[in-house]
């Protein structure tokens, strides 16, 4: 684990200037996950981010090659680094922040006087930590392997005024200082938090917990793109299922959700051993172990969520008609609501829409598999059986893929594949007659037959020259001899047929 030469760079120069500067925040936390080995940190640091006590004007004199371009007293530095994320590095100036009367920003950001003050002004313990140049020259070792690498036995010093590393060990997220302050100065902080226990799988402190129930409904002041960016890295994190608990939880997802929020206790028939919500997030669970996509998670998530304004009846025998209807009706309000681009609109509702489709092996016919391919788009059909195999997880059967579902996925790649014909080649009935000089006839379809049966045996001869110079041989054969070889080469064609045919059921398992 190093720290890039271009951030060492950075803060040389800065060093050099006469400055003090640091690497903070994020970045340092996930250095410490990473070095510690635990199963659920990241292998390194994505962003690396400095703190310093020049001004920006003073950083720019350090930087030429540099733009300051907003009101937070961060300027970007511009590296000759040839990996992308390092072009460009972020070097803030020690700041303090005053009130926060919107609940979003602060109303006037000003120059903190130390790094102690800088670091008082973050949201959680885990972020508000920093890194020292002196450290970098020291060597860590260790006679054991990584996974029994602890977190106390670092040998470099981390600036670390409100016990960061103690917090993670205990895996908490706690705020720095009082949590109403730090929640009332950005309320985007209760979503956050949030997002960290999902994704580095810890808890949230219980004070911590008890101020954003009690702030919740200030979340609502926060623009509905940055809770949508949010809610996305909740979505992605390896406990995504646990977030959207902890949402619930902490009095956040009615704010947010407040459509999956009706699904909580709305009881299901005898095809469902959980309730609706269960049922989503269990659903939603299975696509994070199996790392699906944003579109699939969030339709996991979503496929339902009209069931409780559809439910007729209780118990066992009670139904849902027209769900996926009313869901996909839904998830488009939701995900516009969200501000979601048309795009990842069109493609989750599209998913909602369709998880329903029915399919049964000796049944469903070829042609209304062709019809479920055109409705959802070619494009779409992997994500959508992604969903089915979420949606059979989530309602407790024990096998995401039954022989049902395999057997689906031979069909749809068979008609999706160009069928074995003379409209493969490179020639048409039009050519063999320029070619011939003849009259449309029988002969020009057996010429094609027979064409055809030369370009599956070898597709290398599937070329205009190749074919034209056949055509001018096969012309000459009397019509007898040219209807067997026609005759010959249908033949052929199904057998070759079978055999891929054959091949794309061995792939799926399937007779």
């Amino acid at each position: 684990m190093t720290i890039p030469k271009e951030v060492k760079n950075i803060i040389s120069q800065l060093k050099a200037g006469g400055f003090e500067a640091y690497i903070v925040g994020g970045c340092v936390r996930d250095l410490l996950l990473a070095l510690s080995g635990a199963e659920w940190a990241g292998t390194k640091p994505k962003d690396w981010d400095i703190t310093t006590s020049a001004r920006p004007d003073q950083i720019k004199k350090v930087f030429p090659d540099s733009f300051y371009e907003n009101n937070f007293l961060t300027v970007t530095v511009r590296t000759d680094s040839d990996k992308e994320k390092l072009k460009e590095i972020e070097v803030t100036t020690f700041r303090s922040e005053a009130t926060y009367s919107d609940k979003r920003h602060p109303d006037q950001v000003t120059y903190a006087k130390n790094l102690q003050e800088d670091l008082s002004r973050r949201d959680f313990t885990v972020n508000a930590m920093a890194l020292d140049h002196a450290t970098w020259n020291m060597k860590h070792e260790t006679k054991k392997t990584k996974k029994s690498f602890k977190l106390q036995d670092l040998s470099f010093k981390v600036i670390d005024p409100f016990d960061g590393q103690e917090d993670l060990k205990a895996k908490i997220i706690k705020t720095v200082g009082n949590p109403d302050e730090r929640f009332g100065e950005d309320a985007l902080r209760m979503l956050r938090a949030v997002r960290f226990a999902a994704t580095l799988n810890f808890e949230i402190e219980k004070e911590t917990a008890q101020a954003i129930k009690k702030n919740s409904l200030w979340i609502e002041a926060v623009s509905k793109e940055r809770v949508r960016d949010e809610f996305i890295k909740i979505i992605m994190a390896p406990s995504s299922a646990n977030g959207i608990e902890l949402l619930r939880q902490l009095h956040l997802l009615k704010f947010i959700l407040p459509e999956l929020e009706e699904n909580y206790g709305v009881g299901q028939n005898k095809h469902h051993i959980y309730d609706c919500y269960q049922h989503a997030l269990r659903a939603l669970e299975y696509t994070a172990k199996k790392k699906f996509d944003i579109h699939v998670r969030i339709a996991a998530l979503l496929h339902d969520i009209g069931k409780p304004r559809v439910k007729v009846g209780e118990g066992k025998e009670s139904t849902f008609y027209n769900h996926e209807m009313i869901g996909a009706k839904m998830a488009f309000q939701i995900l516009h609501r969200l501000k979601f681009s048309n795009k990842d609109i069109e493609k989750i509702t599209r998913l909602v829409k369709w998880h329903m489709f029915y399919y049964n092996v000796d049944e469903v016919t070829e042609s209304s598999v062709r019809r479920l391919v055109r409705n959802v788009g070619p494009e779409n059909i992997e994500e959508l059986l992604q969903v089915r195999e979420a949606d059979r997880i989530g309602s407790g059967v024990p096998k995401a893929e039954p022989y049902k579902l395999r057997h689906l996925k031979y069909i749809i790649d068979k008609v999706s594949q160009d069928p074995i014909s003379v409209g493969m080649l490179k020639i048409n009935g039009k050519n063999v007659m320029d070619v011939l000089n003849i009259e449309p006839g029988p002969k020009i379809g057996q010429i094609l037959d027979v064409l055809l049966s030369y370009v599956l045996d070898d597709p290398k001869k599937n070329t205009k020259v190749f074919l034209e110079k056949e055509i001018l041989a096969l012309g000459k054969l009397e019509d007898k001899k040219l209807k067997e070889l026609a005759e010959k080469s249908k033949e052929e064609k199904v057998e070759v047929q079978k055999q891929e045919d054959e091949k794309t059921k061995s792939k799926y398992w399937v007779k």
